[in-house]
């Protein structure tokens, strides 16, 4: 059974998750005429891992994890989130391959974000915000 710490952390990141995917898709609407599919998307992980950073080090991770200077722990969380990143982008790759249509991106952003969302969390807690 899921301990109460643990559950709360998981919820939380579940809804920062949920907040990084509205930036994400947001982010990727409005860059992809301007970039393309491919480029805008890597652009909005970006702004969605910025997203969920801001949320994770407030709520998230904020009971007891070693803090680090800001910039240096905002480097690291990207850092970190490069192994999820590659997974997310294959996820994302893998649906507009298969996939036509307007709303192709959309769930390929979703399929990518459930895809990278378990290598996150785990580089987030044991390489990010470890006590």
């Amino acid at each position: 059974m899921i301990s109460g710490p643990l559950l709360r952390r998981l919820l939380s990141f579940g809804i920062a998750g949920v907040i990084g995917f509205g930036v994400d898709a947001g982010l990727l609407y409005l860059l992809a005429p301007h970039v393309g599919w491919y480029a805008g998307r890597v652009l909005s992980f970006w702004g969605a891992a910025t997203a969920t950073w801001l949320i994770n080090r407030r709520f998230t991770f904020a009971d007891g994890a070693r803090r680090l200077p800001l910039w240096h722990e905002y480097l690291r969380y990207l850092a970190a989130m490069l192994g999820g990143a590659l997974v997310n982008y294959a996820a994302y790759v893998a649906v507009l391959h298969t996939l036509n249509g307007p709303a192709a991106p959309l769930l390929g952003v979703a399929a990518g974000s459930v895809a990278g969302m378990g290598v996150n969390y785990l580089s987030a807690r044991y390489l990010v915000f470890k006590r």
